[in-house]
């Protein structure tokens, strides 16, 4: 069948499209790379010249780019942007009074969608061309994205030619019966989450991690320098026969796969394929999963339930954290009440990934943090910082692991953590940590100094 004549029914200027919203109506642009660009524009450009559209909540996760209905006149008292996930650009709007974060756990987004928002007034997000069959691929993140679409009013797609085809999994596309308009962008290039170079702290905490996964493991990386030095150090080591089902597709499994170390061969489910669930990263990335045979995206709610990650044998998670309490309390999302991040799938993959059979969660940090006076602060604190936002829970922690040692939490009384997580803390705050440990009755007179 031909679907050419519905696409052409179908086509609208960005401009004409947007004049579908409302004012006080939910616009959901989707989430990270598939962020819409000339809808977002065309849009904001609708609102600078009428002051009269206002009350819009925006929803969306990971910006990779600050969108542009965020610059609008008189923006803080227009619209909300509501992030399932805040990069460092929505920290900013969070800051300026015009973020604010949807706590989740990321596998069950896509029923968050489906039964208890229920309702969206128009989606917007970015799209590859269509294919002969009619579909449109969601490309980098199947994510929540076919949910999205199925509880929207209206549909919009943003067409761009730049956009890595993934296939493998299902959900991963949307049909042109099932799309209300359809615009052509200017095809800019995919938007770029470059890992910032390994320091010597990821290093150390790297080579820490390295000689506890056995060939054969199936790996999940999570974002930031910890993991991708990890990654790094696999792509260089003797591993072999390696599996990847991971909630973020990252550059590290690129260079892991170039060295011939991924084969998924071991994988009891989806052999030979490596699963995600949205990927982010460089061109690099970009070009290898485009159209790749061995990758399978899927939705969140597959990649990242509990039930998955525990059916693969060796399962390895590795993920980061911004504070750990002697009490092993993992805090990821906030510092404080200051936002940073997000929940994310972490507690999902901890938990997975220790029902697996032979499988192990790593929560990392450095040891230490220098904030913007310069001081030096602990990572490792006798408590989470008031108002802090726990993510994992001291009884899922497995391993933890800092520049100064590696400790398994699992099955130690309160002394017996307190202990191990002061053992890799920076030696500066040893006994201040010990002293606070004292004071909380979690430290015996025993214990080593």
């Amino acid at each position: 069948m031909d679907y050419r004549a519905e696409y052409q029914k179908k086509l609208t200027a960005a401009a004409d499209a947007v004049k579908v919203v409302k004012s006080g109506d939910w616009v959901d642009y989707g989430f990270c790379a598939n962020h819409p660009v000339a809808l977002d524009k065309a849009l904001a450009d609708r609102m600078s010249a009428d002051a009269g559209l206002t009350g819009i909540n925006f929803r969306g996760g990971i910006a990779l780019w600050q969108p542009e209905v965020t610059k609008i006149p008189d923006v803080e008292t227009r619209i909300t942007w509501n992030s399932w996930h805040t990069s460092g650009i929505e920290r900013k709007l969070v800051d300026k009074g015009i973020g604010f974060y949807n706590p989740l756990r990321y596998s069950e987004m896509p029923r968050y969608y489906r039964e208890s928002i229920r309702h969206v007034d128009v989606a917007m997000i970015q799209v590859t061309p269509m294919d002969a069959h009619g579909y449109f691929n969601f490309g980098l993140n199947a994510s929540q994205l076919a949910a999205l679409c199925e509880v929207s009013d209206t549909v919009i797609v943003e067409v761009n030619q730049n956009m890595p085809v993934c296939f493998g999994g299902h959900e991963v596309s949307i049909h042109i019966d099932d799309v209300t308009m359809v615009v052509e962008g200017d095809n800019p290039p995919v938007a770029q989450m470059p890992s910032g170079a390994a320091s010597e702290v990821d290093q150390a905490v790297a080579r820490l991690i390295l000689p506890e996964i056995p060939n054969g493991a199936c790996l999940q990386l999570g974002i930031g320098g910890m993991p991708n030095a990890v990654g790094s150090l696999i792509a260089e080591s003797d591993l072999t026969d390696l599996g990847v089902h991971t909630e973020m597709y990252v550059d590290a499994f690129v260079d892991i796969a170039a060295k011939g170390k991924i084969t998924g061969r071991n994988k009891s489910i989806d052999k030979g394929r490596q699963v995600f669930t949205f990927a982010a990263g460089t061109q690099k990335l970009y070009d290898y999963v485009n159209a790749n045979p061995t990758i399978m995206a899927a939705p969140v709610d597959y990649v990242n339930d509990i039930r998955v990650i525990s059916s693969l044998d060796n399962f390895i998670s590795i993920n980061n954290a911004v504070e750990v309490d002697l009490f092993g309390q993992v805090a990821s999302e906030s510092s404080g009440t200051r936002h940073i991040s997000g929940a994310g799938g972490q507690l999902d993959f901890v938990l997975g990934a220790y029902l697996s059979k032979g499988g192990k969660s790593f929560i990392c940090c450095s040891s230490t943090v220098k904030g913007k006076d310069g001081s030096v602060k602990s990572r490792l604190t006798p408590y989470v910082t008031p108002g802090g936002i726990i993510t994992a829970t001291r009884a899922n922690i497995h391993y933890l692991v800092t520049e100064y040692g590696l400790v398994n939490l699992k099955g130690t009384s309160t002394w017996q953590r307190a202990e191990k997580i002061i053992s890799i803390a920076h030696p500066d705050f040893r006994d201040e940590l010990i002293a606070e440990a004292e004071k909380m009755h979690i430290w015996r007179a025993s214990n080593r100094r």
